[in-house]
């Protein structure tokens, strides 16, 4: 007998248990007390390489970022909290769980006008700026902006001047003598880099992050201190005077002994300050700063009343300030610009 839909009741369906919602929601997160701390190495396409150091000695292992971290970002650097499988076995795979707070951070942006800081590397305590003295001409007002990066990130600058064995690096330091910016000069020889103890000595027992456009010796100097390193090395365009990019990611690499870190960064051919307050970029150029105290209130230290003209015509600055004072004019009106968009 056929019933009809009419002959139906609720009694009849049968309701099958929403398993999804059987469990009650809770906002409570594990705590996680047994994570492991490590040290991030380096990122490769949402995979993280993590150095962990335990009583017997350390091993590398790679991690994944836990869906509860959000968007939260993961930069070379970074101390993470692991758990999962944290052995650095073969196929073995950890989950990131926290990210510790961070000391110092190391940013840039693609230019003066791109709201988007991309992280360079966190927690490092030196800024190693690499920059050839010919082939590639050096540009100071690159230079200019990784220091001005650096003083802002609170991190401590140094100049490593490669290929002193083509040039005299002495007319280029003086534009940076009034700074008392640290420096040490390489050269090329045929047994190597002259040099290269120097740059250890000023790199053991620090987290160095270095920095420099394509083509000055950066990948050349990170081989020759850390040879199992294996950075790819480019050259120069003759036509160009440009150097080919070579390191496409940062990556951590230990110092000899462990005494130390180096991070190679890929080459910068830009070095925007979007992320820095145009008002504090004039106290990150010490060498000018000093004159700013005869400039009226409010003063842009790029109008007429500025008193660093006067300043630096009176040799306040050193015999590089006319240069030093246009670079941070240039500085200055790029942010103005970018402010003003």
């Amino acid at each position: 007998m056929v019933r009809s839909s009419r002959d139906y009741d609720e009694s009849d369906v049968r309701i099958r248990p929403n398993r999804r919602g059987s469990r009650p929601r809770t906002k409570d997160r594990p705590k996680h007390e047994d994570a492991v701390v490590g040290r991030v190495l380096g990122v490769d396409r949402g995979r993280y390489r993590v150095r962990v150091t335990t009583p017997d000695g350390h091993h590398d292992l790679v991690a994944m970022r836990a869906r509860e971290l959000g968007r939260k970002g993961i930069v070379v650097g970074d101390e993470v909290h692991l758990v999962g499988d944290t052995t650095g076995a073969e196929g073995s795979l950890a989950r990131i769980v926290r990210v510790g707070p961070r000391v110092t951070l190391l940013r840039r942006t693609a230019d003066d006008t791109d709201p988007v800081e991309r992280v360079l590397v966190a927690n490092a305590d030196q800024l190693v700026v690499v920059s050839a003295l010919t082939n590639p001409e050096p540009r100071p007002r690159l230079i200019d902006r990784c220091l001005v990066a650096a003083y802002d990130a609170g991190m401590e600058p140094l100049l490593v001047l490669t290929k002193a064995d083509l040039t005299d690096p002495a007319p280029f330091l003086e534009q940076y003598a009034p700074l008392s910016v640290r420096h040490v000069v390489t050269s090329r020889t045929a047994d190597g880099i002259d040099g290269l103890e120097a740059v250890l000595d000023v790199l053991r027992g620090r987290v160095s992050v270095l920095v420099g456009h394509s083509g000055v010796g950066k990948s050349t100097l990170v081989n020759a201190l850390v040879p199992d390193a294996l950075r790819a090395v480019g050259v120069v365009n003759d036509v160009t005077g440009r150097g080919r990019h070579t390191s496409t990611s940062a990556v951590a690499l230990p110092l000899p002994d462990d005494d130390g870190w180096v991070v190679d960064t890929p080459g910068v051919r830009s070095f925007g300050l979007a992320h820095v307050d145009p008002t504090r970029i004039v106290h990150h150029f010490p060498d000018l700063e000093p004159g700013t105290d005869g400039c009226p209130r409010g003063c842009t230290h790029d109008e007429e009343e500025c008193a660093l003209d006067a300043f630096v015509a009176s040799g306040g600055a050193g015999p590089a300030g006319p240069s030093r004072l246009d670079s941070l004019r240039r500085l200055l009106r790029t942010r103005t610009a970018a402010g003003e968009e």
